[in-house]
């Protein structure tokens, strides 16, 4: 569970309104039933229409990155791949065999077989990166979900607040009205915005540095692989691949 993402919604939640309450503001002037059917079925029905099925649906699965993010380790990567250089440097690639049967990562499976098959490190190294980019590229596809989102919401609450404008303008003589109208009108701007910048954009680069980081963790994965199919030593290894890791 990523706590700082909650800790990052609950802070945000507590500064806007916070800040109404301080002001003099009550919460129940912030429920708007029409601006928040404008502002979220406008901002949804604005990118269901922008995005392929197959993107959108992908943006959600990936949703559940910003709470519990993929489980990327790379000192146990690292170790990992010096354990299978030591194993192939004493039994031999063949040796592998066990070890990638009982490998749960999909992707580093696929590196085990291709050594264990005996492909050449270039061909290894263009299978694996092939897959590496094209994972990535359908990751920021699905991001960039949430940032058509951050982008439509704000414009569906001026457009909130336009129509509440013209539901006052409409009821001038008729004092009752003006109240429901001017609220939605502002309301509508208030959800629109507060949706896009404290939820749809942060959430969008949530998912961006987590598929980065996974990346970049395949990435360490394919030249410890490659390195393998080299002979090269472990020690070297070890050294080589600390070069991924954070300072």
């Amino acid at each position: 569970m990523d706590i700082l993402s909650l800790i990052g919604i609950l802070i945000g939640l507590l500064a806007v309104l916070g800040g109404n309450i301080v002001e003099g503001g009550q919460l129940s002037a912030l429920l708007n039933l029409p601006a928040g059917l404008i502002v979220i079925g406008g901002t949804f029905g604005a990118i269901i229409l922008q995005t392929p099925l197959r993107t959108f649906v992908r943006a959600w699965r990936l949703f559940v990155w910003v709470f519990v993010p993929p489980y990327i380790r790379m000192q146990d990567g690292i170790a990992k791949i010096v354990a299978w250089s030591q194993t192939a440097r004493k039994d031999g690639l063949l040796g592998l065999e066990g070890v990638a049967d009982n490998e749960l990562d999909p992707f580093a499976q696929k590196g085990l077989y291709l050594l264990i098959d005996g492909a050449e490190p270039e061909v290894i190294r263009s299978i694996l990166e092939l897959e590496v980019h094209s994972r990535e590229h359908r990751d920021l596809a699905a991001c960039k979900v949430f940032e058509g989102m951050g982008g439509y919401a704000p414009t569906m609450g001026i457009l909130g607040a336009v129509l509440g404008l013209i539901t006052v303008m409409r009821h001038l003589e008729d004092p009752a009205m003006l109240g429901p109208g001017i609220a939605t009108a502002f309301v509508a701007t208030v959800y629109g915005v507060g949706f896009a910048n404290l939820f749809l954009f942060p959430v969008a680069n949530k998912i961006k540095a987590q598929a980065m980081a996974l990346a970049h963790y395949r990435e360490m994965l394919i030249e410890g692989i490659v390195a393998i199919s080299e002979g090269e030593n472990p020690k070297a290894i070890d050294l080589k691949l600390r070069s991924f890791m954070d300072d």
